[in-house]
């Protein structure tokens, strides 16, 4: 296809490209004497001739009568709008097509089928007005333990006429279980016996996350599985069962989300709060505290959801993570209040020319963002990247004093790095907090640029 006349050499993003595909899938646009203008947008693009490529079409503007529209393509991590004539050929948003460079024109070589990453984005979606916080919603869950839960009041009772009654013996078990399996903050206490936290009791934490329960349990068939998100569904079956329900009426109930996650559901990590203390208000009737468990457990569900759409959209963008993990790790602090540590895992592979033609490896580069609110240090933000064996971290601190005490740790955090062999590139704090992309909805799907 050929790019429109009289255009002047574009900056990023590409101006406006012009195609006309015909309905075999396999088109070209007329022929214009903007030849240079058509060349410079093509290499722009870093397309060279005769190469193809994947474009993925992100939005379909001024669909028109008969088969013209204009469709915005995203080509290497640039836009192109192109004025098409498509057809019989049907394009939505989310569509790949493949398009190759004949000359000063690009051709459509055809259409991809559809990729799951569609169906997940839907998936997501669904889920994402109704996320409650983990740790307001355990700080909840904790509370029913001393103050038990009331009964749904029957029709024409008022909500606080039925007193509490404590918890069923299941359900508390449950709870109990849950609680116990959580990273406390006495354990991680500086100098808490002299012993530092191990990489097997990190790797432990977030295989327990309930990002991995699904495929965990398919690996190990076993109802009592250590995992966040299971436990909450024991939690949910014993309530279930203490009222004679069954999950088809779970299904039912709207779950209770947590305001800030309706605002920015896609912002990860997310600004945190201290919960509410469950001490504050009365106990939960069993039905709001169901409709609390199914919006935690939509949070968890949108993480994983999430974690796949990014991987999925780093398969086909050089310039994206090929993988990522965004985890909502729950922690105890030493007075057994609930908080959360919000981790945003992303692997870089760079596979130079020498290395495809070699049986060497492709250069991997991880990255690591670390969110927490701490009772005393405040919010605290660590960015922490490592490339084979060099590292280089960022401390970021809202609170002077944190970021005074921080700044007299980095000399022992350097030399703790370089004795387990790492080299230190770049190691400091800085006060505030970083700035942070946003992750937009688009035709009620999930834009992946995170």
């Amino acid at each position: 296809m050929k790019l429109p006349s009289g255009q002047q050499p574009p900056t990023p993003p590409a101006q406006p490209a012009s195609r006309t595909a015909r309905p075999t899938g396999t088109a070209e646009v007329s022929r214009e004497p903007a030849a240079a203008s058509a060349r410079q947008l093509l290499d722009q693009i870093q397309l060279a001739n005769r190469e193809t490529t994947l474009a993925r079409v992100a939005e379909i503007l001024n669909r028109q009568s008969g088969s013209s529209a204009d469709v915005l393509l995203d080509i290497r991590g640039k836009s192109l709008l192109v004025q098409a004539s498509i057809g019989k050929t049907e394009l939505s948003p989310g569509d790949w097509v493949k398009v190759m460079r004949a000359g000063n024109e690009l051709q459509l070589m055809g259409k991809l089928a559809p990729a799951p990453e569609a169906g997940i984005a839907r998936a997501l979606a669904q889920r994402l007005p109704w996320q409650q916080t983990l740790d307001t919603g355990l700080a909840k869950l904790m509370g029913t333990l001393t103050q038990g839960l009331r009964q749904d009041p029957l029709p024409g009772q008022l909500p606080s006429s039925r007193p509490a009654q404590p918890l069923p013996i299941a359900a508390r078990q449950a709870i109990e279980q849950l609680v116990a399996r959580l990273p406390s903050g006495t354990g991680l206490a500086s100098g808490s016996g002299g012993q530092a936290v191990t990489p097997q009791q990190v790797r432990q934490w977030l295989s327990e996350s309930g990002l991995f329960a699904e495929s965990r349990l398919v690996q190990t068939p076993d109802a009592q599985l250590p995992d966040l998100k299971l436990a909450l569904g024991r939690v949910i079956t014993a309530l279930l069962a203490h009222q004679g329900s069954n999950p088809e009426q779970f299904n039912r109930l709207t779950p209770i989300s947590t305001p800030e996650l309706m605002q920015a559901p896609l912002q990860f990590p997310q600004p945190l709060a201290t919960p509410q203390a469950a001490s504050d208000g009365e106990p939960p009737s069993v039905g709001q505290m169901l409709r609390l468990l199914a919006g935690m457990l939509n949070r968890i569900t949108v993480n994983q959801l999430h974690t796949q759409v990014l991987t999925a959209r780093g398969s086909g963008d050089a310039t994206a993570p090929t993988s990522t993990l965004l985890v909502d790790l729950p922690w105890l602090t030493p007075q057994n209040e609930p908080r959360l540590a919000q981790l945003r895992i992303e692997q870089y592979s760079e596979e130079q020319e020498s290395e495809r033609s070699s049986a060497m490896p492709a250069t991997n580069e991880w990255r690591l963002a670390l969110a927490m609110d701490l009772d005393e240090a405040g919010p605290l933000h660590f960015d922490v990247t490592l490339r084979q064996h060099a590292v280089s971290a960022r401390v970021w601190a809202e609170k002077q004093t944190t970021l005074r005490r921080v700044n007299r740790e980095l000399p022992m955090l350097r030399q703790s790095l370089a004795d387990i062999g790492l080299e230190v590139t770049d190691l400091e704090c800085r006060r505030g907090t970083p700035h942070s992309s946003i992750t937009r909805l688009e035709h009620r799907l999930v834009d992946t640029r995170a």
